[in-house]
């Protein structure tokens, strides 16, 4: 799997971001308020359907038109590209060390308390 194309990843923004099942033209009416060429409805809705094929989004029926929703998380998604990275063979502690170093102080926090709960967890 490779990550999102550009269309894409604007549509899974808007889709994580209301939280629950949208329509695409209420994908395409939130994508054109940011946008200074508006998109096409067949557009958005093309590029949802590849979504949808592709096991991101589940569709719904409602009325005349599907309602999507995210089938896996924003965090799982940049999870699967963290798993290309081991796969393309790269140094997983030389990657992780660099990785680390762009943390803030915060961020290193919240890892270090998920780590010792992952531990307290495994000897459970």
């Amino acid at each position: 799997m490779r990550g999102f194309g550009e269309l894409e990843q604007a549509i899974m923004d808007v889709v994580w971001s209301t939280g629950e099942p949208v329509t695409v033209r209420e994908v395409l009416e939130c994508l054109n308020r940011e946008r200074p060429q508006p998109l096409a409805y067949n557009t958005v809705h093309t590029v949802t359907e590849v979504l949808h094929r592709k096991g991101w989004l589940s569709r719904a029926k409602d009325g005349r038109a599907f309602r999507y929703e995210a089938t896996k998380s924003r965090e799982e998604y940049a999870a699967s590209l963290i798993d290309q990275v081991w796969a393309s063979g790269a140094d997983r502690t030389a990657t992780l060390v660099k990785l680390f170093d762009a943390m803030g102080t915060d961020e290193v926090a919240e890892l270090r308390a998920a780590l010792a709960a992952r531990t307290e967890e495994d000897r459970a």
